[in-house]
């Protein structure tokens, strides 16, 4: 009775473990934390490219003296780090594509802004998705750097892609 009863001891003892080593594997969860710096990332891009908003659309742009839409991201995205191409048309094949659907704050929107046109010549910075309504940063021709919201008319008709780049 007694070797049974501690063959049942030992049996306990290394199931218990197993149930351990299985908990520790599932805790880890090395996404959440690469998530969470992309976040923080994200943050940082989108406010430092806030401060050039009211700033005066300049061709070739990279300053509060005159900034253009490419310009703009590649300044914000410089600010962390994060090395980006200099013109919209090699941004639009940076990065991966995602569904509009699914953006979130830091990632890249594309637009055609010339008539009957569906090539990427416009690009924005996503600021804030608050329940499907996207808003993002650029810089317009007519009005310098700006916030504009997706769902504006005109910018919805014009959108082509999202990308990722964070």
């Amino acid at each position: 009775m007694r070797i049974l009863l501690i063959l049942c001891l030992i049996l306990l003892t290394f199931s218990s473990c197993k149930a351990t080593r299985q908990a520790k594997v599932i805790t880890k969860k090395p996404k959440t934390e690469n998530t969470t710096s992309s976040n923080v990332k994200a943050t940082n891009i989108v406010d430092y490219a806030h401060q050039f908003e009211g700033v005066r659309y300049k061709y070739g742009g990279t300053t509060k003296r005159g900034m253009d839409c490419s310009g703009l991201v590649l300044t914000s995205f410089k600010s962390e780090s994060v090395l980006l191409p200099r013109t919209t048309k090699d941004l639009a094949k940076s990065g991966d594509w995602i569904d509009i659907k699914k953006v979130q704050k830091g990632d890249l929107l594309f637009f055609a802004t010339k008539k009957n046109s569906r090539r990427s010549n416009h690009v924005g910075i996503v600021t804030d998705v608050d329940d499907g309504a996207v808003e993002f940063i650029h810089a317009s021709t007519s009005k310098g750097v700006m916030t504009s919201k997706l769902k504006e008319r005109y910018w919805y008709f014009a959108f082509v892609q999202a990308r990722r780049v964070l």
